[in-house]
C-alpha cells in the first residue's frame, strides 16, 4: 500500500473522529425505501411514489415545531429585528447555503415585485426591503460549484458573519441539516460573541448529536442559543440531505419569514391591502400536508414517473437538458447545482472553460443576459468572497489555500452564462433538449407573455423541447402535476411543491443511471471530510468489510486517481473505483 495513502487513512482514523458520523439518524438508511433501485427498476411511478412517501414523516414534526415555544420565540425576534431596523441573517452550507440564499431572495423579490405591482404600498413599506441577508459557506459562487473543503473550517464561517457585520440586535438562523457543520457553527458561534440572538436549525435528535460530537455539544448547550430540532427520520436516500432534511428546513424556516414579514406588516397595512398580498394566519404543516397528499396521487407519480424516463432516456444517449426559468430559476438552481456533488456529475461549466465536459443538465433565463439574469434570480447583486492568501493565513487555512487562494470572486459567477447568450455546449451532444419548468409563480407575472415569446425562439435550436408544469396553470403542454398549494405572501407551497419535484426527478434518474445502490448514493466524491467518512461507510457496506479496511482502501483509491487526468472526460466517483476495484479483486 502507498505510504502517504497509509498515513493519510490512519490520520483520519485516530484524528479526525469528529467526522465519523454513522450514528447520526440523517447518515443512515432508511428502510422504506431499502430495494429503491429494484423498485425503480420494476415501475417509474412505485419508485417516485417510494421517494415522495418518507416526505410525509415531515408533517408530524412540522406540527410539533410550529406549537413550539422556540419557533415562536424566532417568529418574535424576527418581527422586533425588522422593527428595530436590524438584520435577519439565514447562514448555512450546501444545501442548506443555498436554502439560505433562496430565503432572502424571498424577500428581495417580494420588495422588487412590490414595487413594480403595488407602488402605493411599496413607498410605505420600503424602508425594511434591506432587512434580509443570506451566509453560504464559500460565498454565492458556493451556489452553482461546490467550493471544496470551506465546510470543515469554523474560522471560514465566522469570517463570513464579520464581512457581514452581524451586530448586537441583528438575528441569525444557522441552517445545518446534520447539525455538525463546522462553517456553519462557525456563523453561530460569531454572531453569538457579537451579540447577536442566534437560532440553530438541525435534523438530527439532539440528545445523539450532544453526546457524539463535540462541537455540536458546544452549540447545543450555549445558552445564548435557542435550538429548532427538526428531526424527521432518515432520508430517502441515504445521507442525501438535500432531500426531506432541506425540505422541512424551507417549511419551517420559510413559514417563520412569512410570519415575521405579516406580524410587522399587519401594524402597517390595512386588511384589505393585507388580503392583496397573501398576508394572512395560515395552518403552514396543515397546508404542506395537504400539498404532499396531492403530489402523491397515482396519477401525478405516473406522470413523474415518465417524466424521469423521459430524463434517465436523454442522459443514457449521451445527450444534454438544458431547463428554463424565470421566476423559478434560484429553484431551479438549487437542485440542477446540488445533483454534481450528490451523484459526482460534471459542474456546471465557465464560458472560457473548453476542456471540461459540459454540465448534464444546466439552467438559463431567455429574457435577460447573464449580469441581469444573477440580479434577477438573486434579487440583489452577487455578494462573493474576495479573500488573498494573507487572510487564508490568518485565518490558519491550509497551506494550498494560502499559496493557492480559489476565485470565488463576482467575475467568476458572471462566467456561469445563466442568461439568453448562445451557449453552444448545450447542443454539443444530442439528443438535447430544452425543458421549461413551470408553475402559477411563473404564469401570474406581467412579464410571462414575453418569457413564453423568448423561450420559443430559444427552445427551437433545440432537437427537443418539453415542459414540467407544477400546480394548476393554462399551460396545456407537458408533463403536469396537478396541484393546488395554499397561496402566502411568499408563495412558499408553491415553491416547496416544486422543490420535492425537482428533488425527485433528479434522484429518480440517478437512480434509472445506476448511480444509487439500494438507497445508498454510491458515486460519491470527497471533497470534505463529511463525505469521506459517507463513502467510507458506503464502501463498508457494499463491500462487507470493517470501517478500518475500507478507510484504507478509499485512500489508496485517492492516491491513484491523482495520476489520471481528467481534463476532458468525466471524473469517476472514488468511491465507485474503490467498489469495483475490490469486487473484481481474485478472491484469496
Amino acid at each position: 500500500m502507498d505510504i502517504k495513502a497509509r498515513q493519510e487513512a490512519e490520520h483520519f482514523l485516530k484524528n479526525e473522529t469528529q467526522f465519523h458520523l454513522g450514528m447520526l439518524p440523517t447518515e443512515q438508511a432508511n428502510p422504506r425505501t431499502r430495494n429503491l433501485d429494484r423498485i425503480f427498476a420494476d415501475s417509474t411511478g412505485e419508485g417516485v411514489k417510494t421517494l415522495l412517501s418518507v416526505d410525509t414523516d415531515i408533517y408530524p414534526m412540522a406540527e410539533k415545531v410550529f406549537r413550539s415555544k422556540e419557533y415562536d420565540r424566532l417568529v418574535k425576534a424576527g418581527v422586533k429585528a425588522i422593527s428595530d431596523g436590524k438584520k435577519i441573517v439565514f447562514s448555512g452550507c450546501g444545501a442548506t447555503g443555498r436554502l439560505s440564499i433562496l430565503l432572502e431572495s424571498f424577500w428581495r423579490c417580494f420588495f422588487r415585485d412590490l414595487r413594480q405591482d403595488h407602488p402605493d404600498i411599496y413607498e410605505r413599506v420600503k424602508h425594511v426591503e434591506n432587512s434580509v441577508f443570506s451566509i453560504m459557506t464559500g460565498g454565492d459562487y458556493a451556489l452553482i460549484r461546490a467550493v471544496e473543503y470551506f465546510e470543515d473550517y469554523q474560522e471560514f464561517g465566522r469570517q463570513q458573519v464579520r464581512e457581514l457585520n452581524v451586530v448586537k440586535g441583528d438575528i441569525l438562523v444557522a441552517i445545518t441539516e446534520g447539525g455538525e457543520t463546522s462553517s456553519v457553527l462557525g456563523t453561530l458561534a460569531e454572531a453569538a460573541d457579537r451579540g447577536a440572538e442566534v437560532f440553530l436549525m438541525f435534523n438530527n435528535p439532539a440528545d445523539i448529536l450532544s453526546k457524539y460530537i463535540e462541537r455540536s455539544r458546544k452549540a447545543i448547550e450555549d445558552p445564548r442559543v435557542t435550538v429548532l430540532d427538526l428531526y424527521c427520520g432518515p432520508m430517502a436516500i441515504a445521507g442525501s440531505t438535500r432531500m426531506q432534511a432541506t425540505t422541512s428546513e424551507q417549511l419551517i424556516a420559510g413559514a417563520a419569514l412569512e410570519s415575521m414579514l405579516g406580524g410587522y406588516f399587519r401594524n402597517l397595512l390595512s386588511a384589505a391591502e393585507l388580503e392583496i398580498l397573501n398576508i394572512r394566519e395560515i395552518d403552514y404543516a396543515g397546508a404542506y400536508n395537504e400539498m404532499l397528499g396531492e403530489l402523491l396521487s397515482v396519477e401525478n407519480t405516473e406522470i413523474l414517473g415518465d417524466y424521469v424516463r423521459m430524463e434517465h432516456d436523454t442522459y443514457r444517449g449521451n445527450g444534454l437538458i438544458t431547463y428554463y426559468g424565470n421566476s423559478l430559476m434560484l429553484d431551479i438552481f438549487t437542485d440542477t447545482t446540488e445533483r454534481s456533488p450528490t451523484f459526482m456529475l460534471p459542474p456546471f461549466r465557465k464560458y472560457d472553460d473548453t476542456l471540461s465536459p459540459p454540465s448534464w443538465a444546466f439552467v438559463k433565463n431567455p429574457l435577460m443576459q447573464t449580469p441581469e439574469a444573477w440580479a434577477n434570480v438573486l434579487g440583489r447583486s452577487p455578494r462573493c468572497l474576495e479573500w488573498d492568501g494573507e487572510l487564508y493565513r490568518k485565518m490558519n487555512a491550509p497551506q494550498a489555500l494560502i499559496s493557492d487562494p480559489p476565485q470565488l470572486d463576482i467575475s467568476q459567477i458572471l462566467k456561469f452564462q445563466i442568461g439568453n447568450e448562445e451557449d453552444k455546449s448545450r447542443f454539443s451532444r444530442k439528443p438535447n433538449v430544452a425543458v421549461n419548468v413551470i408553475s402559477r409563480l411563473e404564469v401570474t407575472r406581467p412579464e410571462y407573455e414575453d418569457y413564453k415569446a423568448a423561450l420559443n425562439e430559444e427552445s427551437e435550436k433545440y432537437q427537443g423541447r418539453s415542459s414540467l408544469v407544477i400546480g394548476t396553470c393554462d399551460e396545456a403542454a407537458g408533463y403536469k402535476i396537478s396541484c393546488l398549494p395554499q397561496s402566502s405572501v411568499f408563495s412558499l407551497m408553491d415553491r416547496l411543491a416544486v422543490k420535492i419535484v425537482l428533488n425527485t426527478v433528479s434522484t429518480g434518474t440517478m437512480v434509472l443511471m445506476g448511480r444509487v445502490l439500494g438507497n445508498w448514493m454510491s458515486w460519491v466524491d470527497v471533497t470534505n471530510k463529511k463525505l469521506k467518512d459517507r463513502g467510507i461507510r458506503l464502501i463498508s457496506d457494499i463491500c462487507s468489510m470493517s470501517y478500518e479496511e475500507a478507510c484504507y482502501a478509499l485512500h489508496e483509491s485517492l492516491e491513484e486517481l491523482k495520476s489520471f487526468n481528467f481534463s476532458e472526460k468525466e471524473k469517476p466517483s472514488p468511491v465507485q473505483y474503490t467498489i469495483k476495484k475490490i469486487m473484481s479483486a481474485p478472491k484469496v
